[in-house]
């Protein structure tokens, strides 16, 4: 599947809000939107059908999936009994790229996404090379032990000493792994899930 190769703070800047995980967003220092006229061009007023759409991109950009596989996410979601949202959330979150990512075991979900499509993380001690493999609580993720002598893990286990994991994983520093305690929630998502169900159900 193709990826989303367009520079990765463009949204960021387009949406007015930092989407990426990257400390060094320039959203951070340039609040404007860009293009020439940026700093000077005030941000459009947005119809119910742009605010659904703006939703949408945005998580799609969060999490760095494509149309096809996110729309299946909100189908399924709409098939369970109860808030259709707070499943979208949970099979995004349950990615197994994701909760690398939330574990502390990659700066960011590209990052854990590239961790995961090279090799170096299992579950349930089986290698998974696919970073939209949903991980189901009770299940342990891990670096494997061929990758742990890599540079690419040198002094993790001293950073995951002082991380704060979310309180659904349970992070264990020195073997480098993660248990899902329970289904995956986010206090504060930074979208709206009814608002991007609601795109889908017109």
């Amino acid at each position: 599947m193709a990826r989303d190769l367009r520079p990765k703070h463009k949204l960021c800047r387009k949406y007015g809000e930092k989407l990426c995980d990257s400390p060094k967003c320039p959203l951070t220092r340039r609040s404007y939107a860009p293009g020439v006229h940026g700093p000077s061009k005030k941000r459009p007023k947005l119809s119910s059908f742009g605010k659904q759409l703006m939703e949408k991109q945005k998580v799609k950009r969060i999490y760095g999936i494509l149309e096809r596989q996110f729309s299946n996410y909100v189908t399924e979601a709409a098939k369970k009994t109860g808030d259709t949202g707070v499943y979208l959330i949970r099979y995004l979150e349950s990615r197994l790229d994701n909760v690398v990512y939330r574990a502390g075991l990659a700066s960011s979900r590209r990052a854990a996404r590239q961790l995961v499509s090279h090799g170096h993380v299992t579950v349930k001690d089986h290698k998974v090379d696919v970073p939209s493999f949903r991980v189901k609580v009770g299940e342990v993720i891990a670096i494997n032990d061929g990758s742990k002598k890599s540079k690419l893990f040198e002094g993790m286990s001293q950073k995951l000493a002082k991380y704060e994991a979310p309180a659904w994983l349970a992070v264990d520093g020195a073997k480098l792994n993660a248990k899902v305690l329970n289904q995956p929630t986010v206090d504060r998502p930074n979208f709206d899930a009814k608002v991007i169900v609601g795109f889908y159900s017109r």
